[in-house]
């Protein structure tokens, strides 16, 4: 993405966002509310359009957004399972849709269900089970769609720390092993160090890239790094260019 703009009426959502990812990097977003996160992911799921003038290019050819709708696979912020279907069905959703073998995309997804942490679970409907496995059966119809890049938008932002924590290095180990590339949208500032290569900082509204920091810490990541020096420095750096931005969104947002 190369001066990817984007404006909804008198509101400048973007303006000359500039991002390239590589195939196999986990990259993480962060930013204060309304900078324009779930903008460039909708741009970059194909459901809208930027503004003239911005430059897209997906797997080293020039597109427009619409071209990239159904090539990239995106989980929302809340898992959206269909309640009348049970884990499995919910699982197999986007291939259904896509025409796939109801018979053969079940198969595929039964064998997936160990690494998903939901053996035993293929019969269970939604409302039986707890929200960090909820968010387990998102991810895994998100993994079965396969797409090499994957678009998660807070995945675990409404569940509890512990649980949130357990699902992040959970979330690691499925990655290592598929290696998709990733951006991922977070509000949690120890989230994006963990989980990412690379943390992005956007501005305030409208939304630029202000900070980008490779994360060189070693893989696999185990919980006593959020006590790191390292850790702990970059995680300074990224919360004052935050709080910078989201002073600038406030004062704007009140005049002062």
């Amino acid at each position: 993405m190369r001066e990817v703009s984007k404006s909804f009426g008198t509101v400048q959502a973007l303006r000359g966002f500039a991002l390239s990812v590589q195939g196999g990097e986990f990259v993480t977003v962060v930013g204060p509310s309304g900078c324009g996160k779930s903008t460039l992911f909708n741009i970059v799921a194909g459901l809208d359009e930027p503004d003239d003038g911005g430059i897209l290019r997906f797997k080293d050819r020039g597109c427009h957004a619409r071209e990239l709708l159904g090539r990239v696979s995106f989980m929302p912020q809340r898992d959206l399972l269909l309640p009348w279907r049970n884990v499995i069905d919910n699982a197999i959703l986007a291939n259904e849709i896509e025409g796939a073998s109801r018979r053969d995309a079940r198969a595929r997804a039964l064998a997936m269900l160990p690494e998903f942490g939901l053996a035993g679970f293929e019969k269970q409907y939604p409302h039986q089970l707890s929200g960090g496995m909820r968010q387990r059966v998102a991810l895994m119809r998100t993994f079965l769609f396969e797409r090499e890049l994957m678009l998660l938008d807070e995945p675990f932002g409404a569940l509890d720390a512990l649980t949130r924590t357990m699902m992040q290095r959970w979330l690691l180990d499925v990655w290592q092993r598929h290696r998709r590339t990733i951006l991922f949208i977070t509000h949690d500032v120890d989230e994006a160090i963990f989980l990412g290569d690379r943390v992005l900082v956007m501005t305030a509204r409208p939304g630029a890239v202000k900070l980008a920091r490779q994360v060189d810490l070693p893989r696999p990541r185990t919980p006593d790094l959020v006590t790191a020096p390292e850790f702990v420095a970059l995680k300074r750096e990224i919360l004052d260019a935050i709080e910078e931005e989201a002073m600038k969104s406030f004062i704007a947002s009140t005049g002062a």
